[in-house]
């Protein structure tokens, strides 16, 4: 559905009478495609403090394809690494990094504050690294021009890990990513040939995926170059069918929650799984004194319980393969909760507690990184049906000032399902304009 309020302000009128008014004045996101598949401007980077590995990073920053420089009018992103600031006294540094050249970032920007992981044996490093949290989600809310910030704590002696991290977030691709923290460990990274087509060579199942957020999975991991198997309910075949076609995929017309579905699912994929992604999912809303049992026991059994068993049997089995790729799909409502949705925030926090439980045994025993995707509020069907003054509502209560798309929980979950994201594992990334709601 068409956000009309985001169209008025990119009008002159619209602009001045919001601007008059103080009302919230969203400006239009750049998103990936073929004719800007990258930032326009260099990368300005930065340090705060005695950095041991700025050398490292410099040479990651320039394998992203980016011009890297110590110093532009009008930069495309600012990267500062923070991480050797370890006391409070430290963090002055900074302040005096990005204070001169924040307000000069291009509109549609992008700021990445690279650090490392708290210590529990020094409170004062640990305090200031913490500090690096509420500094970058506080930058997300206030640096506005559709700009984004991000938190990126790596491990300093595998720096090289998070390129497949910092070409996402410093790309067209994370337009709708903001106020992240997200951990990188020293995981080697897997092989990418093109990255113009990292995914190439390997298959992926997608649930939930005859439309929406699930049919534009679908789409971006085909784009980057996966074989797509696309599963649905067999009461949504003609539009699976549909979109299987479009994208040279395979139909899998499959209820998810059928005892067989594991089964069935190792059945359609022979060679195996390199990526399962788990998008299936249904509301029943009501108040929970309203809320009858079939209603609470319908949305669990799809929205987690299927993704407990379907994930168990698959991993049991080996149809996900060594270096394979689990993403699930949280929501925000299981983070910051939601009226009426007591048993669809009950279900997607089971998936942000299942993720967090399994990913490093995923990874130990199976070779598997299990992540999930936590999307706000995104304009699909289904947030079109949503009465017009709470739709305005979740539209504006992120630093954004509007709704997603379906196709920037595709571009997470596309950088999750990439073979050099293998150190980023057990993450939780919300696709939400940094949603005024949640941590």
């Amino acid at each position: 559905m068409a956000d009309r309020y985001l169209h008025l302000t990119g009008t002159a009128p619209g602009k001045f009478l919001t601007r008059k008014l103080g009302l919230p004045q969203p400006a239009r996101l750049r998103r990936w495609t073929l004719e800007t598949p990258t930032l326009t401007g260099p990368v300005l980077h930065l340090t705060a403090g005695a950095s041991a590995v700025t050398e490292e990073l410099a040479a990651v920053l320039t394998a992203t394809g980016l011009e890297v420089v110590p110093r532009a009018d009008r930069p495309a992103a600012l990267v500062l690494d923070a991480t050797a600031v370890d006391t409070a006294a430290g963090l002055g540094a900074v302040h005096a990094a990005l204070h001169p050249v924040v307000r000069s970032l291009a509109p549609g920007g992008r700021v990445v504050v690279i650090g490392v992981r708290p210590s529990p044996e020094d409170h004062h490093q640990a305090a200031a690294q913490q500090a690096l949290e509420g500094f970058t989600r506080s930058l997300g809310k206030e640096i506005g021009k559709g700009a984004t910030v991000q938190l990126v704590r790596i491990a300093p002696s595998a720096v090289a890990s998070a390129e497949s991290t910092l070409r996402f977030l410093l790309s067209p691709r994370s337009a709708y990513v903001s106020g992240q923290v997200i951990e990188v460990t020293d995981a080697a990274p897997g092989p990418v040939r093109d990255w113009a087509a990292p995914l190439a060579g390997r298959t992926a199942l997608v649930t939930g995926a005859a439309r929406g957020i699930g049919a534009s999975v679908a789409s971006v991991l085909a784009r980057d170059g996966a074989q797509v198997i696309c599963l649905d309910v067999p009461q949504a075949q003609e539009d699976l069918v549909r979109t299987a076609d479009r994208l040279g995929a395979t139909a899998l017309p499959l209820d998810i929650t059928a005892e067989d579905a594991a089964d069935r699912i190792a059945a359609a994929a022979p060679d195996g799984l390199d990526i399962l992604v788990h998008n299936a999912g249904i509301t029943r809303d009501r108040r929970l004194a309203n809320m009858a049992a079939d209603r609470w026991a319908q949305v669990i059994d799809v929205n987690l319980d299927s993704v407990l068993r379907t994930t168990d049997a698959l991993l049991k089995a080996g149809t996900v393969n060594r270096g394979g790729r689990i993403v699930a799909t949280a929501s925000i409502a299981g983070i910051a909760g939601n009226n009426g949705q007591t048993n669809y925030a009950a279900s997607k926090a089971g998936v942000i507690g299942l993720v967090r439980s399994l990913a490093p045994r995923a990874a130990a025993d199976h070779g598997v990184t299990v992540n999930a995707v936590a999307p706000g509020f995104i304009e699909t069907k289904m947030t079109a049906a949503v009465p017009l003054l709470i739709r305005e509502a979740g539209r504006r209560m992120n630093s954004l000032a509007q709704g997603g798309l379906p196709v920037d929980v595709a571009e997470t979950t596309a950088w999750f399902a990439q073979p050099a994201s293998a150190a980023v594992n057990g993450q939780v990334v919300r696709v939400c304009g940094q949603s005024l709601l949640g941590a």
